[in-house]
């Protein structure tokens, strides 16, 4: 047989050979997404609480700046992640961008303010008269992957640099280092979380609405009313967040 045929069948079993090697690794090294969740024009809900030295503060009231940004409350501790740039988006989306929106609050490594420009500080001890009077306190947060979660992971640090995740429950403590579970936050916050993110699809909002109805009379006086459609609009992720 010629030369050239050899050739040709050498080049084939080479070519198929690579193309196993290379779908072998693909398999197991598959390409990562570099843009995370959630992108701008995308939108999550989370819920958020804050315990100070064994108290659970009322929820944070809705945002009213002037200039929405891209993390905003709804009131009722549910969060409202929407990012309207970059710098609000995928990892950027933290607990302290929210606080940073957010007049009147303060988050950091080193302290948590309140509302009426209440802060407390790592290192000093909770007041008379709360659950763990006389203790000295350090920040921590709990985290529970959904709403329905029983259990969540708690961390002792700097909460501001916690992510907001999707659906995610998020407890803010400020209580002594001996505490090794926060309180998850209100059944109110919970069900909002909940119903909220059942209007999500895929990062996107999704509103349905229905149409007025249509009357039709039939011979013998007998009232007929039928629909006359359903619209469905599906903006992409306008909904406020809060920092």
């Amino acid at each position: 047989m010629p030369v050239n045929w050899y050739a040709a069948l050498v080049l084939i079993v080479l070519v198929g050979i690579a193309s196993v090697v290379y779908s072998r690794y693909e398999y197991q090294h598959p390409t990562k997404s570099t843009a995370a969740f959630p992108k701008v024009g995308q939108t999550l809900f989370a819920g958020l609480s804050i315990d100070i030295c064994g108290t659970v503060q009322k929820p944070l009231p809705a945002s009213t700046n002037t200039i929405v940004p891209g993390i905003t409350t709804l009131g009722h501790g549910v969060l409202n992640v929407s990012p309207l740039t970059a710098s609000e988006a995928g990892n950027n989306a933290t607990l302290g961008l929210f606080f940073d929106h957010y007049k009147g609050v303060a988050l950091n490594a080193h302290a948590i303010t309140v509302p009426k420009n209440k802060t407390y500080k790592v290192g000093d001890k909770c007041g008379a008269g709360t659950k763990y009077a006389g203790q000295p306190a350090v920040l921590k947060y709990e985290v529970w992957p959904n709403p329905v979660a029983t259990s969540g992971t708690l961390t002792t640090g700097d909460p501001s640099t916690l992510k907001i995740g999707a659906r995610t429950l998020i407890t803010v403590g400020f209580v002594p280092a001996s505490v090794t579970k926060l309180p998850k936050p209100p059944a109110t916050t919970v069900n909002g979380v909940i119903v909220l993110s059942g209007t999500v699809s895929n990062g996107t909002t999704t509103t349905t609405t229905a149409p007025p109805t249509t009357s039709t009379t039939a011979p013998g006086g007998t009232t007929t009313t039928a629909p006359s459609g359903t619209t469905t609009t599906a903006p992409t992720g306008t909904t406020t967040p809060a920092k």
